[in-house]
């Protein structure tokens, strides 16, 4: 049976980056500037077709909205479901987003293969709306893993460095074996449950024992995503490596799978094992972001001191998730899209001068405010915004997460916020090294400002961490009904 609109948003949203790619197959590779506009245009339709699932998006339920239902394989009880809520809705905006990002940020920088670099990003852009999209189990572990294959490919072809196949396979290696526990434990709830409908699932009361199993498989995967210590080392060589391009969409949108993750599956799955190792949870995440954040001061590569950050804001976010409260789970959920602007932007800005100057080591780097105040401008507001600056929103992201944790344990809120601290120590101490002090003549023969095309990248990024930093409620409020429905299945 086919439940479906022609004109249902979701449907749309989600085909629109298939049609561009398969306009991009047929034009010449020979006509580079035609396969850029097509595939901007592309990624521009798709973020207008996800803002109207923002307009028309009802914030007075718990529901699924813009719902269709597809018979792939019926005599298995297995369909193709696709719905959003007030979690998922975000994350396919910030997804449409940061796609258009990506492709103006390549517009000069890629030089080779332009044609399949712009179908590799249409294509990541495909299965992260569907990553975020799809209701069934099933479905969303092929979304997830296909995600793979054209990161894989920005980060092995497109890299910058002679270190990329190595960094690249690694990414691959760590987060396939992760996954595959995932799938062993996918294809046992199948064959206990006869679906792997989502909605089917919520209402199936797993053994205690049972869940502990499977949260362990799904954990295995979900945490090599965000990633979680000891299963971050793929993240600093990926971010190294890749396109200014990749670690935007790699940072700002890949990180956030394995929250999601947990979210959408293994707190409303499994929820008296979700409650037995928060413990385990709230050790590692105090773990990662005292660690991360000391690792951030010792690092003189730019682009690992914001890769190790992530690791340090991830480390808040897996507190929020796992708090299992209102505060908690919405601040985490706020931390995320924050992140993914915040981490995009300062991304961003280390593209910029390794464009310039084709080095990202800190040493290198002194004084830029006297040659690039524009720049300078932009950056600093980046790293207030990294440290969580009241005005900004990773400051309400974190103030929520906080709250969550201190009704839980103060011990655990305080170490949290020691985690604050240095990551004010970091941040200030990026922008004041690169920033501040002497020029280094002596490196570089010249020294330009940001471009018009740069400045209209960064300035929305701007506005839309200001925007949810002073009134983030437009956004909370979309979440809530769709949150208290997660602690409802908890309780």
């Amino acid at each position: 049976m086919l439940n479906l609109e022609f004109l249902n948003p979701l449907i749309l949203t989600s085909l629109t980056p298939l049609v561009g790619l398969l306009i991009l197959f047929v034009i010449p590779a020979t006509k580079e500037s035609f396969c850029r506009l097509v595939a901007l245009n592309t990624a521009c339709i798709t973020f207008l077709f996800s803002l109207i699932l923002w307009i028309q998006f009802d914030s007075h339920t718990s529901l699924f909205q813009f719902s269709a239902t597809f018979d792939w394989f019926p005599s298995a009880n297995l369909y193709y479901t696709l719905g959003i809520d007030g979690i998922s809705m975000f994350f396919i905006l910030l997804t449409t987003l940061l796609t258009i990002i990506c492709i103006l940020v390549s517009w000069s920088s890629v030089k080779f293969l332009i044609k399949e670099y712009l179908i590799c990003f249409l294509l990541l852009e495909f299965f992260l709306i569907q990553v975020f999209s799809v209701l069934d189990l099933l479905w969303f572990y092929i979304f997830f893993e296909s995600v793979l294959i054209p990161m894989f490919l920005i980060v092995g072809i497109w890299g910058s460095r002679e270190r990329k196949i190595r960094a690249a396979y690694q990414f691959f290696l760590y987060t396939l074996v992760g996954s595959l526990l995932m799938l062993i434990a996918l294809l046992t709830i199948y064959f206990q449950v006869g679906s792997t409908d989502l909605q089917i699932l919520w209402h199936y009361n797993f053994t205690e024992i049972k869940q502990i199993i499977f949260w362990l498989a799904f954990f295995s995967s979900f945490a090599v995503k965000i990633p979680m210590i000891p299963f971050h080392i793929w993240l600093p060589e990926a971010h190294a490596e890749a396109p200014t391009a990749g670690s935007v969409i790699l940072a700002g949108i890949l990180l956030k799978m394995g929250g999601y993750g947990f979210l959408r599956f293994s707190i409303p799955l499994f929820p008296e094992a979700c409650i037995y190792f928060t413990p385990l949870i709230f050790t590692l995440s105090i773990i990662a972001i005292l660690y991360a954040s000391l690792t951030t001061l010792r690092q003189v590569d730019l682009k690992k001191i914001i890769a190790y950050s992530s690791v340090s804001h991830m480390g808040f976010v897996t507190i929020g998730i796992f708090s299992l409260n209102l505060h908690g789970i919405e601040g985490s959920i706020l931390l995320m899209l924050s992140h993914g602007l915040v981490s995009s932007a300062l991304f961003l800005c280390i593209g910029i001068l390794y464009d310039r100057h084709k080095t990202r080591i800190l040493k290198y780097y002194s004084g830029l405010m006297q040659v690039m105040p524009l720049f300078g401008i932009f950056f600093l507001f980046f790293t207030f915004a990294n440290l969580g600056f009241p005005g900004t929103s990773s400051f309400i992201g974190e103030l929520l997460v906080l709250i969550g944790a201190f009704q839980l344990n103060r011990i655990l809120t305080f170490f949290a916020s020691i985690g604050m601290i240095l990551g004010a120590a970091y941040s200030i101490w990026l922008f004041n090294r690169i920033s501040f002090g002497t020029l280094k003549t002596q490196y570089f023969s010249f020294f330009q400002d940001i471009s018009r095309r740069e400045f209209w990248i960064l300035l929305p990024l701007t506005l839309l961490i200001l925007w949810m930093g002073i009134y983030p409620i437009s956004f909370l409020s979309e979440m809530h009904f769709s949150v208290l429905s997660l602690i409802e299945q908890l309780f």
